[in-house]
C-alpha cells in the first residue's frame, strides 16, 4: 500500500449526501465543511454549459435547468457498464460523476487542512467487488490515492465504539459487547452486527440491499399523489419530467416533516389544474410498509446469523437520515428487544468511521510519526479490524447429481471472517481430459449465470490418458486486504494454474488517467 504526503481523510459517497471528514489532533473525528460552510454536501451534479459543473446545487438552481442535466443518486449505478450520460459529446460513467462530487469535496476541504493525498472511502456492505472497484476508481480520478475501501456499518461502528472512549482504552471496558447497526441511508440499506472490545474489532454477520434506500419511501408518495391527481383530472403529472422533479421535491419534504407531523398536505400544480392531497403518517406507514418489513427480515437474518438471541444486545446503532422516520425506532425496539440509540450524527457516523480507519492505517504505515498526540496514535495503533466477505465465493462445477448441468458450487460462504483459506478436492470428468478450466465466481444462488464471474484460469498440458475421476486440489483464499487467490492442481501430474483477483475490473489504468485528465478540464463549483 502506497502512502503519499498529504492529509488523509475518510470519504462517505453517499446515495443523497457525501461527507469528507478527519480525525483532529485529539483524536475527535470531524467533518470537513465544505464552501457552504455545511458538513454534508448533496450528491447531485448539474452539468453546466461551457464545462462548468455544479456539484450540490440548490434546488432553486435545480429548478431552472433541463432535467436531463441533473445526475441524481448515481451510487445506484455504480459498476453498470450499461450506464452513461452524454455531456459535450462524451460519455460520463457513474465512475466519473462519483468523481466530480469527491472532486468537490477535496476541493473544498483543502481549504481549511492543506493538500489532500489519501482516502479511505466507504461502499454499502453488499456492494460487490465489481462495484467497490467503481468506488476505487472514483477516488484516483478526483486525485486521491485510495489506500482502502471500508464497509459503511462497520465505519459507523468504529466512530461508535472510538466517540465512546472504549476502542484503544483497556481502562474503560472491561467486557465485550454485541452492537447492531442499522443503516438506512437514502439510496443503500445495510444491517450488522458487531463484537468488539478495546483491542479486537469484529463483524459478526452483515446483510443488506444496494436498492433499498429513502428515495423508495419517497417515491411510494409521489406515486400516490400523482395517481389521486390522475383519477381526478384524468392526466398523470409523472409524464411531465420538469413536473414530476417538483413532485418529487414536495413529496421528500413531506416525507421528512412526517417525522414530526401527524399529517402533511402535499400541492400539486399540473396543466392548470391544483390538487391538494392531506397525507397522514398513517397513511404513508401504511403504503410503505412493505418497504420497512424488506429491512425488519434482514435485520432478523443477521441476528440470526451472528447468533445473538433477543435482548443479548449492547446497543441498536442508528447511521443514515432515513432512521428518521418513527417506525424505524418501534420496528428495531420489537424485533431486537433494544431501544436504538441516536448517540452518533446519522448523516456523519460513516464519514467519521472512514476518518478513524484511514487515522489507524496512517499510523501504521507511519510507524507513529504524525500530527497527532502519542496518546491517539497509541490508542490507533491497538485496534485490530476483523471483516466478514460480505457475498459468497465459488468456482463453477459440473452438477454431481447431472453431468450436463453446471452448478456454483460455494467454497466461502458470505460472513465468514476473512483473512480465510479453504481446500477441497474435486475430480476431472471426461477420460484424457487435456485441461481444466477454472471459473470464479462471486454469489449466493446455484445458478452460475446469476452469478458475477471475477476470473478465471486454466490448468493445461495435462498428461495423456488421464482417467476420469482423476483427482484436482482447490484451494480458496481471501486476505484482509480483499484479494482472491484461487490455486488448482491436478494431483497426478502435479499440474497447476493460480489467479489472483485484484479487482481489475471496471476502467484500467488507462481508462482512469484519461478520465482524470478530464477531471481537470471541467470547473467544479
Amino acid at each position: 500500500m502506497n502512502f503519499l504526503e498529504g492529509a488523509t481523510v475518510g470519504i462517505d459517497l453517499g446515495t443523497t449526501y457525501s461527507t469528507m471528514a478527519q480525525l483532529n489532533s485529539n483524536g475527535v473525528p470531524e467533518s470537513l465543511r465544505n464552501a457552504e460552510n455545511r458538513p454534508i454536501t448533496p450528491s447531485v451534479v448539474l452539468l453546466g454549459e461551457d464545462g462548468h459543473i455544479v456539484v450540490g446545487p440548490t434546488y432553486d438552481r435545480i429548478a431552472q435547468e433541463e432535467p436531463e442535466r441533473v445526475i441524481e443518486a448515481i451510487k445506484r449505478q455504480m459498476g453498470n457498464k450499461n450506464y452513461f450520460v452524454v455531456y459535450q459529446d462524451k460519455k460520463l460513467t457513474p465512475e466519473f460523476i462519483s468523481a466530480l462530487i469527491i472532486k468537490k469535496l477535496k476541493q473544498d476541504s483543502e481549504k481549511r487542512v492543506g493538500t489532500i493525498a489519501n482516502a479511505v472511502v466507504t461502499v454499502p456492505y453488499y456492494f460487490n467487488d465489481v462495484r467497490r472497484k467503481a468506488t476505487q476508481d472514483a477516488g484516483r480520478i478526483a486525485g486521491l490515492n485510495i489506500i482502502d475501501i471500508i464497509n459503511e456499518p462497520t465505519a459507523a461502528t468504529l466512530a461508535y465504539a472510538w466517540i465512546k472512549g472504549e476502542l484503544g482504552r483497556e481502562d474503560k471496558m472491561s467486557k465485550e459487547k454485541n452492537i447492531l447497526v442499522y443503516d438506512l441511508g437514502g439510496g443503500t440499506f445495510d444491517v450488522t452486527a458487531v463484537r468488539y472490545d478495546p483491542t479486537h474489532f469484529r463483524v459478526l454477520a452483515t446483510d443488506g440491499d444496494v436498492m433499498l434506500g429513502g428515495l423508495d419511501w419517497s417515491r411510494r408518495i409521489v406515486d400516490h399523489v400523482a395517481e389521486q391527481f390522475k383519477q381526478k383530472f384524468g392526466s398523470d403529472p409523472r409524464e411531465d419530467n420538469v413536473k414530476l422533479r417538483e413532485i418529487t421535491q414536495d413529496c421528500e419534504d413531506a416525507k421528512r416533516l412526517l417525522s414530526k407531523s401527524l399529517q402533511v398536505p402535499i400541492t400539486v400544480y399540473h396543466e392548470g389544474k391544483t390538487l391538494t392531497v392531506s397525507l397522514t403518517r398513517k397513511d404513508f406507514e401504511r403504503m410503505t410498509a412493505d418497504l420497512m418489513q424488506r429491512t425488519r427480515d434482514t435485520t432478523e437474518l443477521v441476528l440470526q446469523q451472528a447468533n445473538l438471541n433477543h435482548g443479548e444486545l449492547d446497543e441498536v446503532v442508528l447511521v443514515g437520515g432515513s432512521t428518521y422516520m418513527p417506525l424505524v425506532e418501534v420496528m428495531l425496539k420489537e424485533s431486537t428487544g433494544r431501544a436504538p440509540t441516536r448517540d452518533l450524527p446519522a448523516d456523519e457516523a460513516v464519514a467519521h468511521g472512514a476518518a478513524i480507519h484511514a487515522a489507524i492505517l496512517e499510523a501504521r504505515l507511519t510507524g507513529g510519526e504524525g500530527r497527532m498526540a502519542q496518546s491517539v496514535i497509541k490508542r490507533l495503533m491497538s485496534v485490530q479490524t476483523y471483516e466478514v466477505n460480505s457475498h459468497s465465493l465459488g468456482v463453477k462445477i459440473s452438477d454431481p447429481n447431472d453431468k450436463t448441468r453446471k452448478i456454483n458450487h460455494i467454497m466461502i460462504p458470505r460472513n465468514t471472517t476473512i483473512p480465510y483459506s479453504y481446500k477441497q478436492q474435486f475430480v476431472t470428468t471426461s477420460h484424457n481430459q487435456q485441461r481444466i478450466h477454472i471459473w470464479v465466481l462471486e454469489g449466493e444462488v446455484p445458478d452460475p449465470n446469476a452469478c458475477s464471474v471475477i476470473g478465471d484460469f486454466v490448468i493445461s498440458d495435462l498428461p495423456a490418458e488421464l482417467p476420469a475421476g482423476s483427482p484436482v486440489e482447490l484451494t480458496y483464499s481471501y486476505d484482509a486486504n480483499g484479494r482472491i487467490t484461487v490455486a488448482a492442481r491436478e494431483v497426478r501430474s502435479n499440474r497447476s494454474a493460480h489467479i489472483e483477483i485484484k479487482r481489475d475490473s471496471g476502467l484500467d489504468n488507462q481508462g482512469i488517467t484519461a478520465f482524470e485528465k478530464l477531471a481537470k478540464e471541467y470547473t467544479v463549483e
